[in-house]
Order: C-alpha cells, then sequence, then structure tokens
C-alpha cells in the first residue's frame, strides 16, 4: 500500500523516476487530502502526475476527464506498461469492449478510468456512475485541459460546461481541474464553471527553459530556411500553419524535396487524420504539416522543432503549440516566421465574427502577437508577462537575447510618421497614415483631402513593411499609443512631442537571421550518438510489435543515460531515470544487450558509471544526532516524533541513515531478529534496489521501516 510516506518509492517503482519535479509532491499531498484543486501547470510540467500517483494511494477509482481519443489511449498505454490499471471507454471501442471493461471497473480493477465529456454527462453513462460510486467508489475527478470550460480560453468547448452538474451529483467527490496554460480571467472562470469549493490554487512558472524561440522574416528565401531547420532537425518536428491549402502545399514540397511529412487539418475524412496522427506518434514520419487543430491530444514528448510558419493569432495560441516541443525537457527548438501578409488573412477572419466585442478582443490578442514577433526585448519577458508572471529578462535561450540585433537610426523618418499623424489630428489607424506617406491614391485620402497634407509622399523612399515596422516599434518603445477601441487609432503622447522637437534619438532593430542548428551536447562523444541511434532502432522495433509509441517504452531523455552511462547489469539499469520496476523487467534485458554488444563490438570499457554520485562527506547530519540522542535517552520512536513535531518515518530514516553511517544502534529493538534474516537474505538477492520492490518481494507482514533499519546496516556492512 502506498503512502505519504513513501511516495518517492512509489515514483521511482511505478514511473521510474527518482524525483518529483517542482510542485509535484506539494500537489499530490494535498491530492491525498480530497480537496478541490486548480493546478495550472505548463506543457511538459508533469500534470499527468498529479492526478495518476493520488490514484494509485486512494480508495476507488479515478475519472479522468479527456477531450481526445488520441491522448487518452495516449496515456493509458503508458499507465499500462509501468504496471498500472487504467482504462478509457469511447467511441473507438464496439459494444464488447465496452461491456468487459465496464464489468472490470465494477469489480474494482481498474484505477484510473479515461472519459471523454461527452460520454461522462450522457444519460446511460451517469447512472453507470452512480453504481460504480455504490460498489467501488470514485475517488476523484480529474479535469483535464480545464481551459476548455472558459469562454475566455483559447479553446472553449461548450460540452466542458456541463461538467458542473458532477458537483451536486457526487457532492463529496473532489474534482482537481488541470490546464497548461491561464491567465487570471480563465482561472477565475474555471473555478466559477465547475463550481470549485474553496479550491487549492497551484500556479508553476510558466516558464519553459529548455525551449529557444526566435522570429524570422518571412521573405521569398523563408521555405529554404526552413527546409535547413528541418534537415538538421534528427527528431520530430511540427509545423503550423494558418489554413489547409497551406498546409497541403508545404507538405508537397517537402515531400519532392525527400522529407518524410504528412498533412493534418479538418479537410481530411477521420481515418485519414487519425492514420496520419499515428504514423506521426509512432516515429513511421518525422514531419507534420498542420493546422493549429493538431496537437492538443498528443502527448509525444520527443518533439524537438516547432515551426510556426504563418503568425499565429494570439500569444496564448502560440504559447501552447509551441510548447508541444521538448515536453521530456531536452532541448528544442520553436520559429516562428513572421510576414504581414498573414495579418490581413487573420484580420478577414477576425472580420466574420458577428460579435462586435469578440472582434475586439481578437484584435487586441493579434495586435499582441504583432508585438511579440517585431520586439526586440527578450521573448520570455514578454510571453510570461502575458500571463502575469514576472521575468526580468536575458533569457539566454532567445534569438533577442542571444544574438541582439543591430539598430539603425531612423530618427528622421520617425519625425515624419508622428508629424503625418499630428497634422491627420490623431483620429486614423497605421495602414492610412502609411498611405499619406507614400502618397497612396486611396478613396480615404480623397475623402479627407489628405493629399494637400505637407506629409504627403514623403516617404515614398520606404517600403510598407518598413514603415509599419518603423510604426510598431514606436509602439513597443512606448514613443507612441495606440487606441483600444478596436480601430487602434495613433496617438501621439510626451515622447511623440520630444521625438518632433529633435530631442529625443529613434532607434530600430535589424532583423538578422541566425543558423539553424541546435545541435545537442548532451551525448558528447562519437560512440554515444552511435549507441542512442542504436537504441532508438531497438526502441522503434519493440514498440512496433506492440503496437504503442516509442516514447512509451522509454523516452528520449532516459535513451541518452543509456547511452552516456552504459550500464551493464539491472541494477546499474534501475538507477537510470525513467526505469521503472515494470519497464526493468520487461525491456531490461533488450537494452543492456544491446548497450553491451556496442561495447564488445567498439572496445569499449565497461566499467561501472553511477547515474548519481553518492557525497563524500559520511558524517551524521545535525538533526540526525538529535534523534540518535534521544534515542539514546531510551525513547521509543513514535516518542521522539511528538518530542521534535516529526513523522516517526522520519525517525526510522534518521536511525537508518545512522546506522549507515556506523552509528551504534541496537536494531533488535526494532526488528525482530528472525524478520532481519529473511529481510537480509532478500537485500542478497535483489541488490541495492529501491524499498518497495523489496516491499512487493516480502509481502505485507513487513513494514517499510522494518526493511528500511535492515537495509541500513546491510549498506553499511557492504562497505567493509
Amino acid at each position: 500500500m502506498i503512502t505519504h510516506s513513501n511516495l518517492e518509492q512509489a515514483l521511482k517503482f511505478y514511473f521510474g523516476y527518482d524525483n518529483f519535479r517542482p510542485g509535484q509532491r506539494q500537489i499530490i499531498e494535498i491530492a491525498l487530502e480530497n480537496r478541490d484543486m486548480l493546478v495550472v501547470m505548463p506543457t511538459g510540467g508533469g500534470k499527468s502526475l498529479c492526478f495518476q500517483l493520488p490514484a494509485l494511494v486512494k480508495k476507488g477509482i479515478t475519472v479522468v476527464v479527456s477531450p481526445l481519443i488520441a491522448l487518452m489511449q495516449d496515456q493509458v498505454d503508458a499507465l499500462r506498461k509501468n504496471g498500472i490499471a487504467a482504462t478509457f471507454l469511447n467511441s473507438s471501442l464496439n459494444s464488447y469492449k465496452v461491456r468487459s471493461r465496464e464489468q472490470a471497473i465494477l469489480e474494482g480493477k481498474i484505477r484510473l478510468l479515461y472519459v471523454a465529456p461527452e460520454r461522462l454527462m450522457s444519460e446511460r453513462f451517469l447512472p453507470f456512475l452512480d453504481l460504480v460510486h455504490h460498489q467501488v467508489g470514485v475517488s476523484s475527478f480529474a479535469i483535464d485541459e480545464a481551459h476548455c470550460v472558459s469562454e475566455w480560453g483559447h479553446d472553449f468547448r461548450p460540452e466542458y460546461r456541463q461538467l458542473r452538474s458532477l458537483r451536486s451529483r457526487f457532492n463529496n467527490v473532489p474534482v482537481l481541474a488541470l490546464t497548461a496554460t491561464a491567465t487570471d480571467r480563465v482561472r477565475a472562470d474555471i473555478i466559477e464553471q465547475l463550481g470549485l469549493k474553496q479550491p487549492n490554487i497551484h500556479i508553476a512558472s510558466f516558464n519553459r527553459e529548455n525551449l529557444y524561440y526566435e522570429v524570422r522574416p518571412k521573405t521569398k528565401n523563408s521555405y529554404a530556411e526552413l527546409l535547413e531547420l528541418v534537415r538538421e532537425n534528427d527528431s520530430s518536428t511540427i509545423i503550423y500553419c494558418l489554413t489547409r491549402k497551406q498546409v497541403d502545399e508545404l507538405t508537397l514540397k517537402l515531400q519532392h524535396d525527400k522529407v518524410l511529412a504528412l498533412a493534418y487539418h479538418a479537410g481530411l475524412n477521420d481515418e485519414e487524420r487519425s492514420t496520419n496522427q499515428t504514423r506521426f506518434i509512432r516515429d513511421d514520419v518525422r514531419v507534420m504539416v498542420a493546422t493549429v487543430a493538431f496537437g492538443m491530444g498528443i502527448n509525444k514528448p520527443d518533439v524537438r522543432l516547432v515551426i510556426h510558419y504563418n503568425l499565429p493569432r494570439n500569444i496564448e495560441s502560440y504559447y501552447q503549440e509551441s510548447g508541444r516541443a521538448g515536453r521530456d525537457g531536452e532541448q528544442s527548438r520553436c520559429t516562428l516566421f513572421l510576414s504581414f501578409g498573414d495579418v490581413k488573412t487573420i484580420e478577414w477572419s477576425i472580420n466574420q465574427k458577428t460579435d462586435e466585442q469578440e472582434q475586439k478582443i481578437a484584435r487586441q490578442q493579434l495586435r499582441q502577437t504583432i508585438d511579440y514577433a517585431e520586439s526586440t526585448l527578450c521573448r520570455r519577458t514578454i510571453q510570461l508577462g502575458y500571463f502575469g508572471e514576472q521575468f526580468d529578462g536575458n533569457c539566454g535561450n532567445c534569438d533577442n537575447c542571444r544574438y541582439p540585433k543591430p539598430t539603425q537610426d531612423w530618427t528622421v523618418e520617425a519625425m515624419k510618421f508622428l508629424s503625418c499623424i499630428a497634422r491627420t489630428k490623431e483620429k486614423f489607424g497605421m495602414n492610412h497614415i502609411i498611405d499619406i506617406l507614400r502618397g497612396g491614391k486611396t478613396e480615404k485620402i480623397k475623402q479627407y483631402d489628405h493629399e494637400q497634407l505637407s506629409t504627403y509622399g514623403i516617404g515614398k523612399d520606404r517600403t510598407a513593411d518598413e514603415w509599419k515596422m518603423l510604426g510598431r516599434c514606436l509602439l513597443q518603445q512606448r514613443l507612441l499609443e495606440q487606441g483600444t477601441d478596436g480601430y487602434f487609432v495613433l496617438k501621439l503622447n510626451a515622447a511623440s512631442w520630444e521625438i518632433m522637437r529633435r530631442q529625443r534619438q529613434v532607434a530600430i532593430a535589424v532583423p538578422v537571421v541566425q543558423k539553424a542548428s541546435i545541435k545537442e551536447t548532451s551525448i558528447n562523444t562519437i560512440e554515444g550518438e552511435m549507441l542512442m541511434q542504436k537504441l532508438r532502432v531497438l526502441r522503434k522495433t519493440l514498440a512496433d510489435i506492440q503496437g504503442v509509441a516509442p516514447y512509451i517504452i522509454f523516452s528520449d531523455a532516459t535513451l541518452k543515460s543509456m547511452a552516456h552511462i552504459r550500464p551493464q547489469t539491472k541494477a546499474d539499469l534501475s538507477k537510470i531515470s525513467g526505469v521503472g520496476s515494470r519497464k526493468l523487467a520487461e525491456y531490461g534485458d533488450n537494452f543492456l544487450s544491446a548497450i553491451r554488444n556496442f561495447c564488445q563490438e567498439n572496445n569499449l570499457t565497461t566499467q561501472k558509471v553511477e547515474a548519481k554520485p553518492v557525497p563524500v562527506d559520511n558524517s551524521p547530519s545535525s538533526t540526525e544526532l538529535t534523534t540518535l540522542k534521544l534515542y539514546q535517552q531510551g525513547m521509543s520512536v513514535d516518542e521522539i516524533a511528538l518530542e521534535r513535531s516529526i513523522r516517526s518515518t522520519t525517525v526510522i530514516r534518521h536511525l537508518s541513515d545512522l546506522i549507515e553511517k556506523n552509528e551504534a544502534i541496537d536494531i533488535n529493538l526494532l526488528v525482530p531478529a528472525n524478520k532481519q534474516q529473511v529481510i537480509w537474505k532478500v537485500l542478497d538477492t535483489l541488490g541495492d534496489v529501491a524499498l518497495t520492490p523489496i516491499k512487493e518481494y516480502l509481502g505485507n507482514d513487513y513494514s517499510f521501516d522494518e526493511i528500511r533499519i535492515v537495509r541500513g546496516v546491510w549498506r553499511n556492512k557492504s562497505k567493509k
């Protein structure tokens, strides 16, 4: 039985990880207190574990609401590979499979059930869930992609609004709402719409440190740049386009250039979309060209490159879409190509909206995206600021921080631009001002007699795009204001007048294209890279045989650790992050054999390399010495815990570590002699592994505390 005190052992045993990511343990502990929660954690932060691990501790079944079939199947496959009883119910199953899975649920054989909101709230399913609650118990509801409940979110889904009725039907069952992105307004809406009761709110940092962000101007050479990026990246790539036509055209061009690429958009039938998505997930093809319809259900951790070949509609969508890169924490690249032609396309779609308020919001969001793309500030400062998170800049992992753009003096052009705004009495937007400067013949110019202005035609030496670049730079530098009424009328401020009086200079950044390569350096040797490729081939072979995605077997990060450390025994392999007990048993021999053969073929040394060096300092800490003093005074474990206001398991850990550090402690007072002998034999058999496998081997007659104490003595003897 997993408890609060051995969450780390469960994490290693079931999921193969040595440590929790920031915030995970805190969230899990609160979830185990049966409280409502709202968790905002960026893609790749480990949201799923926050409800999966508590499901193994709580009695009953955890119901996970997930919007997409692909996402459900992905997570269930991964859980089953880790030896966790999970299943899903959706439209992909025939009636026989549905009945057999429902029977397994009613018999208490399932710990996690994934279901879509439409099925969950259906007239047939709710009575079934009532029966499950009566016979087995529903321990909690986990609402994944919770931003879908809010009209202010970037992916609103009306069916999510019905989930509020779960609160009245299952009043005492806690609800855990999870999302990767949510502004203050969206967070408040999620809490209200789901009826969360005094929820604990956990907001993790939105900073994805492993992602490199860059923006490039869209030119006639942009396809060549994109092709270079794709060819230099040897892992999975997603390329986003605005329209279906652009997706199809770009896919054909890539295929013509011998790139294995597939298309994904709403114009394809369901079977084509599903097949293409599956082939991408299983690494049969490396590149997916798609509209933004693709991605939310993709739990693929090894995407190394996300390209936006067209401008995104808003920063929140861009953060979400680009965030599909590097979910495993490995270095990845996010490239955006900026074209003002895309602005016109998006503006046209905004004008199709019938609600004026929706139009206004969409225009403001588009303006924020353009400002982001054109800014010379740290990309993270802008992104994180959008979500209300302060960031001081200089991230060192975006184009503006790594390669500050050279600037040019555009003071004269700025004076012309601002003077034209003044002479038109601050009543017009940027496009009309530019038309005047370039001597346009538009109806609007004729209507207001603006061809009579002294600024008419004085800017013919610059292109319209150059004037737009200047205008946006003035706005970003707060040298000019813009109305928020949806029409974006330009307004002068005090800084504007300083420029026109020659009291202030204006410098704008000149775009520079950087080299495409982001080759990683985590595997430093040629041998390491060669072994990595062999392990990838083995992973793909095993995945194809079992009909799962390769990353379900092991992640790229785990393979890289194997290639670097080159473990020779199961004990060594078990120490690598991502190798849990179930996967060690199922795949250990395959991967160890491949590693040993590679080492022999290349005459590589097979010395043991520890995944985590142990500190040399073996002296007891001050807190351990305090426990030792009380224990030597004759106090029991429970009495020491009460005296020090700590858990009894912490006292046991102190005593075990003290024994390992050669302090004299009589363990006969802690563990019966007959149990000591049995535990010692198991340790000799299994070796120095985590406590959970030992407990599983010994059974319920032996406690974790007893095993920990004996293991302390066993480790101490092993050193001598």
